[in-house]
């Protein structure tokens, strides 16, 4: 018997859009300089949400020269008076994270169960943790009377907005630091939203910048003379751009770029909770995750009852109005997304390995990918070694523990990985041999704010969160 879930739509009245947003610079909203504009979608449906002001050369520095005045007082203010101010944001963040959550869906197309039980409680997690730090700096392992580096100038990606906002202003105000910061064009609502958080906070003014805008305004953001530190997360490709752009300067960088994560499933692991990790693992957001276990490595043995069963969970997972508490993968971000998840997963079918979809209707309007799953695929195909960032699953099998780890390790990346099996000592030799930033053993995707997250090789490098994430905000052994 097939039971049907009725609707169960989130309201929006809890949001109130604006026609047009400027840009918050020195504490409040200003017009950009050049006057010009661009939309913001709804990618589930295509809607117009807003017209953002586009950011140039000359806002990006008239923001750095407000966060350099306002880091004068700010770097000053005892630790604790700083803590202070995380923790109300923390506070006002929570007490509007359903108009938090509802906006994020709407301009980002992840289904509002995701925002509203993940994203948002985790945002306001990294600020109650970073307050806590602010008066502990000479604590937290970095030597004597660690200072702050001054302006960070901090780029975000359009697949956890608020979240990586929270990634990076958190701890960089806690150290002493003041900000500018560039969200994604696709999805700038709700760093708009926060900056209206700042003001009711009484945040001083200048200490959060935020300036919208496309590529242009990021790369006058990074090549600023007076910025301190510079945070990006996003593409591989982007950030060889900005090493290069700050080799040779003053400016502390960290880099948490792509993924392409093995997910290994021995022939002990228990199967059940297994198949529920892998789907969290790809089809989690989208698949629109840098972490996401993109590739899953099974055991021979159990390679048939496994796929069988994952065949089956994945005709469970309903696709659609990303506002609608049941729906499970919402829509992809945008239409230059879908193209590329589409570009890519075509090299499957065009070298040889055999292709799986789920068996969900695609709505008519928005930007939509179902679940997919590519078997048969080769270490040497495509979708098995660059990152498609969408809900396309590449299945390897291996026989022995020492081919898991060689094929693991076989890709340009090292963000994360996943262990499945019920022996704690093989869970530890094999995450010993893992070239990763962070692994995970019988879960997956899981995140708390006391954690350092980050990776090797083309997955970048510095860490954020916990007391690690600290550091690249810090001067330290001084």
């Amino acid at each position: 018997m097939t039971f049907e879930y009725a609707p169960a739509l989130e309201s929006t009245s809890v949001v109130s859009l604006k026609d047009q947003y400027g840009l918050f610079i020195n504490g409040e909203f200003v017009n950009a300089q050049a006057g010009e504009h661009f939309a913001t979608l709804n990618p589930a449906n295509e809607d117009h949400l807003a017209n953002i002001s586009q950011g140039s050369s000359h806002d990006i520095d008239v923001a750095v020269k407000a966060a350099r005045k306002a880091f004068t007082t700010w770097s000053a203010m005892p630790g604790a008076e700083r803590g202070k101010y995380l923790y109300r944001i923390a506070r006002i963040i929570q007490d509007r994270s359903r108009e938090i959550a509802v906006l994020e869906t709407l301009d980002n197309g992840k289904p509002i169960r995701e925002t509203r039980d993940v994203d948002i409680p985790l945002v306001a997690a990294h600020f109650f943790h970073y307050a806590g730090w602010a008066d502990k700096l000479e604590y937290a392992g970095m030597g004597n009377n660690p200072q702050p580096l001054g302006v960070a100038g901090q780029i975000i990606p359009w697949n956890f907005p608020l979240l990586m906002l929270a990634w990076k202003i958190a701890p960089a105000l806690a150290a002493g630091n003041t900000v500018v910061l560039k969200p994604a064009e696709e999805t700038p609502l709700t760093a708009l939203l926060f900056a209206e958080i700042c003001q009711q906070a009484d945040l001083p003014p200048g200490v959060v910048n935020i300036v919208t805008g496309d590529g242009s305004t990021g790369r006058a953001l990074v090549e600023h003379p007076d910025v301190n530190k510079i945070a990006f997360t996003g593409s591989t490709e982007v950030g060889r751009l900005i090493a290069h752009a700050v080799a040779g300067t003053h400016k502390k960088v960290t880099l948490e770029l792509g993924g392409k994560a093995a997910n290994i499933v021995f022939d002990d692991a228990p199967i059940d909770q297994a198949i529920e990790g892998v789907v969290n693992g790809i089809f989690f957001n989208q698949g629109h995750v840098c972490c996401a276990g993109s590739r899953l490595l099974i055991q021979e043995s159990v390679y048939d009852q496994f796929m069988e069963l994952l065949y089956d969970r994945c005709n469970t997972l309903r696709l659609g109005n990303p506002l609608d508490k049941n729906t499970d993968v919402g829509a992809i971000n945008s239409a230059a997304q879908l193209a590329r998840i589409t570009e890519i997963a075509a090299t499957g079918d065009a070298e040889g390995a055999h292709r799986w979809t789920a068996s969900c209707a695609i709505p008519e309007k928005g930007f939509w990918y179902p679940p997919t799953i590519f078997t048969d695929v080769s270490q040497a195909n495509r979708i098995a070694r660059e990152e498609i960032f969408g809900p396309v699953l590449s299945v390897l099998t291996f026989r022995t523990p020492e081919e898991a780890i060689e094929k693991a390790n076989n890709s340009p990346f090292g963000l994360s990985a996943g262990i499945w099996t019920e022996k704690g000592s093989r869970i530890l030799q094999v995450a010993s041999q893992l070239r990763a930033g962070v692994i995970w053993a019988n879960t997956f995707n899981k995140f708390d704010a006391t954690s350092p997250f980050g990776g090797y090789k083309e997955s970048g490098y510095g860490r954020e969160g916990g007391r690690h994430g600290l550091e690249p905000y810090l001067k330290v052994g001084v």
